[in-house]
């Protein structure tokens, strides 16, 4: 099953990304291998994590994550709660 994720880089920003393996993708991260963001922004630790049935409702997903400003990411991550799929919480 694949996962949307956020991690909390070492800097305070926010990163935002999918996989299907988020245990081994995490160490990408911290290894320098992930995204060109977290190479320069690292080490990273996740801060919330939502799995999703399928691939393309997954990417969906995380691009309506990267929306949502840091107010309401910072909300999402406190509540622990996935907000539905389709319409980003704007709380």
């Amino acid at each position: 099953m694949p996962f949307v994720y956020i991690l909390r880089c070492a800097d305070g920003t926010y990163y935002t990304g999918w996989t299907t393996d988020l245990s081994r993708r995490i160490a990408r991260h911290n290894a320098g291998k992930g995204g060109r963001y977290t190479r320069m922004h690292g080490p990273v630790a996740l801060v919330y994590q939502e799995e999703l049935p399928d691939r393309q409702s997954t990417m969906r997903r995380e691009a309506a994550l990267k929306r949502l400003s840091r107010q309401q990411k910072e909300r999402l991550i406190a509540s622990g709660q996935p907000c539905p799929a389709n319409r980003p919480s704007d709380e």
